[in-house]
């Protein structure tokens, strides 16, 4: 499989090339040159197939024949040891638990996969490939995990200072190895216009082998497509009519949403669930895209003013707006709205629903009014516990901290403040 810039002014390159590069020379994003649907066959006999076994079908088109088939079997396997659960809370709403692996959140799969990806790749190479990765909360815990002790491989992760919560801040400044933190005095937008900016500075480039670990790089992004697959094995014999409703940020996890219906995953229609970071939600109601400055939240994940992947599910649709309307709806949601939905999701059905996957219930809610026959799966993309000090302020309840939280609380956070994109132009180079 090769891939082509978005932006259609680079030349298509293979699948290893695009994982190393991230971006494209012309500043564009990757996509595949084809998307095989898969046989019918293949989701008709899905109970009969193991999670690794329906990741493997469903990715290799995308790697091969770069990564032989042998090898990707076993990347798949190790990046799903893990649970993908779906919880019903009522018979139209129920929520697919993204939370079960090693940091807790849905991009444990994407950060894993692209991890043992890059491993393979940069297993006879005498460079070093550095991991420049921006993160507005879950990701940088992510990529630390799935990248930690990788040979060859140093990670570099920019956060914003003081809008990541405190256990995402220890997830991803604790770990030392060949993990670095750099806190951004700014927001999320001014940490991936950094990276971006890094990717097209030629006296980096020139020095050293920079790759992106965001939903940017095709191999973060598109294994994030299993999970809705696994979820229709967990649910299509029970409801004809299944639709997702997905937190939305950077819009990299609906958009490979969107991939496995391109797949043949037999989805009817997606809901991007935003908090008050807009930007599509308002798309769809006025056809203007119209980025913004990012407003922090309480949802903290989605507080993103100019969505990368957007441009992808453009692409997906051939830049036809009815298309993409027909095809996808959205909501935008207060903190005020969200904090309700978690305590009426523990009131209701006591279950504990974090920031994230109570915007997502609130796009279930909404799209049911008037689709009251659909049954509606909100991703829980991370585990309430990240989120303490706002779940515990809106249930009136204490809640235990699983192993995986409790294992990082005692570790002292190591993190470079920065300001400019010269100082991490001269940290790197450093």
């Amino acid at each position: 499989m090769n891939y082509y810039s978005l932006n259609k002014k680079a030349p298509n390159t293979t699948f290893k090339n695009a994982v190393i590069k991230g971006l494209a020379p012309d500043k564009g994003l990757y996509f595949p040159e084809s998307i095989r649907p898969l046989d019918k066959a293949f989701f008709d006999n899905i109970d009969n197939l193991s999670h690794s076994e329906i990741a493997f079908e469903a990715i290799k088109q995308f790697v091969s024949p770069e990564i032989p088939e042998t090898v990707l079997k076993t990347i798949v396997e190790d990046t799903l040891s893990f649970e993908f659960p779906v919880v019903k809370l009522n018979e139209n709403i129920s929520t697919l638990e993204l939370f079960h692996g090693p940091t807790m959140a849905f991009k444990d799969v994407g950060a894993r996969f692209m991890a043992r990806c890059l491993g393979y790749f940069n297993k006879d190479n005498a460079n070093e490939v550095t991991v420049l990765v921006a993160t507005s909360g879950d990701t940088g815990g992510a990529v630390a995990n799935g990248f930690l002790g990788v040979k060859g491989v140093n990670v570099v992760i920019l956060y914003p200072s003081g809008k990541v919560s405190d256990i995402q801040e220890k997830q991803l400044t604790t770990l030392g190895q060949n993990i670095t933190a750099l806190e951004v005095n700014g927001t999320f937008d001014d940490c991936q216009a950094m990276v971006k900016t890094a990717f097209l500075d030629q006296e980096l480039t020139s020095n050293m082998q920079l790759t992106s670990a965001n939903s940017i790089n095709v191999a973060r992004w598109l294994p994030q497509l299993f999970y809705f697959m696994f979820a229709y094995k967990q649910l299509h014999n029970q409801y004809d009519d299944i639709v997702f409703s997905v937190p939305s940020g950077n819009f990299g996890n609906i958009c490979a949403g969107i991939m496995a219906q391109q797949l043949g995953l037999p989805i009817t229609h997606f809901i991007a669930s935003n908090n008050e970071n807009n930007v599509v939600t308002r798309y769809l109601q006025s056809q203007l895209y119209e980025p913004k400055p990012s407003i922090q939240t309480i949802s903290n994940a989605m507080d993103v003013g100019a969505p990368s992947n957007f441009i992808r599910i453009q692409e997906i649709y051939k830049n036809k707006f009815e298309t993409l309307k027909s095809n996808i709806s959205s909501y935008s949601f207060s903190d005020e709205d969200t904090k309700s939905a978690i305590l009426e999701i523990y009131n209701n059905y006591n279950y504990v629903a974090d920031p994230h996957g109570a915007v997502g219930y609130l796009g279930c809610k909404a799209h049911l009014k008037e689709n009251p026959k659909v049954h509606c799966v909100f991703l829980e993309t991370a585990h309430p516990t990240k989120f303490l000090d706002v779940v515990e302020d809106v249930i009136k309840e204490e809640q235990s901290l699983p192993e995986q939280i409790q294992s990082v609380m005692g570790r002292d956070k190591v993190a470079t403040l920065i300001s400019t994109y010269e100082d991490l132009k001269g940290f790197l180079l450093k």
